[in-house]
């Protein structure tokens, strides 16, 4: 837990997208989330009122722009507005999932690169600063025009399959594709056991076949991990094709549980031992419930950042 007296200017304000990560972040600093009303008029637009004076302060929005996506960054605009209008001193938009972020490139022809249009908007809302975990790609940075620092989920990751598994030889990390090596590379090089990759051919969006499993699983407890779980198909599918493939068992562990669709339903019925997510969007009701799914909080994460930020020290020094 922080010293109360390090975060003494610092004020915080949640919207509605993850109140339950809020609230916790404002246990860990000991700092009382900042009075304000998000409310929506009939027709669904968003009002924004300021409860308190702001003049000056530092101020820490926390919003993540899951789902409902639009309405959530439509909100974190508006609150910035807010807080630039009432004279804020500095604003730290804090995402603990940045929306959007899958369209960081153009994908084909007369496509957008909507990862970059979102952090226009941030931007031109009013955000001084953006604090953001596990980015999908981290060149993203490069498209805000303001301090943009990227949190790594990877040491509460590797915190928790310590605490849940140990480590040693018993263990094999899992890449779900040949795009998440380094992440993978990384947590198997922490856990000092050996790497997979499962090799599949994508035949369309949301839809994945595996191929083949590059590395030898049989005997092992196997763990999955990427940074965002959407429709599950691709972890569900590796976590099958480890199974044939002789893993004693299979886990998986991802920073952003999105979850849409029947996700929740397949990997109820999947391979998959547990799926492990981080607490940065809400979770539905399917979620709570599901038997095989457990989260795990980055609030003391994100919290130990942004008191660093308040007080100008070093965050990349969290994850040396």
């Amino acid at each position: 837990m922080v010293d109360t007296n390090s975060t003494s200017g610092m004020k915080l304000l949640a919207g509605n997208s993850n109140r339950a990560l809020a609230d916790a972040i404002s246990q860990y600093l000991k700092i009382p989330l900042t009075k304000a009303a998000v409310r929506r008029f009939a027709d669904m637009e968003i009002f924004v009122e300021i409860q308190e004076n702001v003049r000056g302060e530092d101020m820490f929005v926390i919003q993540s722009t899951s789902f409902p996506a639009n309405d959530n960054l439509m909100e974190l605009l508006i609150i910035i507005d807010a807080l630039k209008r009432s004279s804020a001193r500095r604003i730290t938009a804090v995402l603990p999932y940045f929306g959007y972020a899958r369209q960081d490139r153009k994908a084909g022809p007369r496509t957008p690169i909507s990862a970059k249009l979102v952090a226009n908007l941030i931007t031109e809302a009013g955000a001084s600063r953006v604090l953001t975990v596990d980015l999908h790609a981290g060149q993203i940075q490069g498209f805000f025009d303001i301090p943009t620092d990227n949190l790594f989920a990877m040491p509460v990751i590797v915190k928790d399959v310590k605490d849940a598994l140990g480590q040693g030889d018993h263990l094999m990390v899992v890449s779900p594709d040949v795009g998440g090596v380094v992440r993978a590379r990384a947590l198997a090089k922490r856990l000092g056991c050996d790497l997979a990759i499962v090799d599949k051919r994508r035949e369309r969006a949301g839809v994945s076949e595996v191929m083949n499993i590059i590395g030898n699983p049989s005997g092992r407890s196997c763990i999955l991990i990427d940074d965002i779980v959407d429709s599950a198909g691709t972890i569900c599918n590796a976590a099958e094709a480890l199974v044939k493939a002789g893993a004693k068992e299979v886990f998986a562990y991802a920073t952003h549980g999105v979850l849409s669709g029947g996700a929740v339903a397949r990997i109820q019925g999947s391979a998959l031992k547990s799926m492990v997510v981080t607490d940065s969007i809400g979770p539905t009701p399917d979620v709570m419930k599901c038997p095989n799914i457990r989260r795990i909080s980055i609030a003391p994460l994100i919290g130990e950042a942004m008191n660093r930020i308040s007080q100008e020290s070093s965050v990349s020094s969290l994850f040396d």
